[in-house]
């Protein structure tokens, strides 16, 4: 169970600085001037992010640390289980001190983390406003002073929040350039956030690996205009996500494309890590490109095991392959 891993899991990712001295107001935001271009623009010359899972020495009853693998990155990501399988994550700008946490569904986890490394809390990241991904953030803010973050189409419904954003605004934590990308299908406000020169994204429940969010309170089409905003991205882009569900996305995925190789040896890797407690996260844009079933809608292996009309839009498909995983 993932609530009971003690410690957590992190990985260092290469950034590229938007400046070299750390940023005076952190909280300061500037309009996205390039909004309809691709995201991924800017970035195509920066070191890809490397997580390493093979140099962790030991996972027993607590989760393992990884070493930091570059000393050139100043942001630090650590992922923290909370309830049964959820992730929050822990940002550590190590030039500043600047610490924030992405989508905190419970407040003791968040706290136990910031104990072990003496942190305090400076900012809270929401992708939307379900409890299990805010449910932490009353208390977080109360205990730290920390400032809570969230899309402005949502803000009432955002526990504590004091900075409301929009999309293709970019807001700075510390000296590292964050973009908000208006994400919406798993809810009508949700948001991912993308760090350009990290080569990350946090995706809450627009996309898992190897699948997608529940359709709640958006439409097939929404989703799908979502899931191609992310896909935008560069290939080697992290994919952050709000949970650990790929052991059973993957038994979805090659009920629907039995025949995909390259889903095929991921499933094996993925049963691999969580026989021994592992995270799957991240994943990267470039394996969910080749895998993901809900960014595979042309598939004609797809198509025709969920008998979806050679005829039917993409958009029209991910609506039939989201009925057929509701109803796995």
């Amino acid at each position: 169970m993932l609530a009971k891993l003690s410690s957590s899991l992190v990985s260092s990712l290469p950034c590229s600085r938007v400046s070299q001295q750390a940023s005076m107001c952190p909280n300061m935001r500037k309009p996205w001037l390039m909004k309809r271009m691709v995201y991924g623009v800017g970035t195509l010359f920066l070191r890809p992010i490397k997580t390493l899972r093979g140099d962790c020495k030991s996972f027993g009853v607590s989760q393992f640390l990884c070493n930091i693998t570059s000393m050139a990155s100043s942001l630090h990501v650590q992922l923290v289980p909370c309830l049964q399988d959820n992730y929050a994550y822990l940002l550590h700008d190590t030039d500043t001190g600047t610490v924030g946490v992405v989508d905190p569904s419970e407040a003791l986890p968040v706290i136990n983390a910031l104990n072990q490394k003496n942190q305090n809390l400076t900012y809270i990241l929401n992708t939307h406003h379900h409890y299990d991904h805010t449910g932490g953030n009353l208390e977080l803010k109360a205990r730290y002073g920390a400032k809570v973050i969230g899309f402005s189409k949502d803000k009432d419904r955002i526990p504590g929040i004091d900075i409301a954003l929009n999309d293709g605004e970019s807001w700075m934590f510390a000296s590292h350039e964050v973009l908000v990308m208006e994400t919406p299908g798993h809810t009508k406000g949700h948001v991912s956030y993308y760090f350009p020169g990290c080569r990350a994204v946090f995706t809450g429940d627009t996309l898992f690996s190897l699948s997608c969010g529940k359709l709640f309170e958006g439409s097939s089409e929404q989703m799908h205009s979502s899931l191609q905003k992310i896909l935008s991205l560069p290939d080697d882009t992290n994919v952050y996500c709000g949970h650990e569900y790929t052991l059973s996305n993957a038994k979805f995925a090659l009920s629907i494309e039995p025949n995909n190789e390259a889903l095929q040896a991921y499933a094996a890797e993925v049963a691999q890590l969580r026989s021994k407690q592992l995270p799957t996260i991240p994943t990267t844009l470039k394996r969910e490109k080749l895998c993901n079933p809900f960014l595979r809608t042309s598939s004609p292996e797809i198509r025709q095991i969920l008998n979806i009309p050679a005829t039917a839009s993409d958009a029209k498909a991910l609506g039939i392959i989201r009925q057929a995983k509701d109803r796995f």
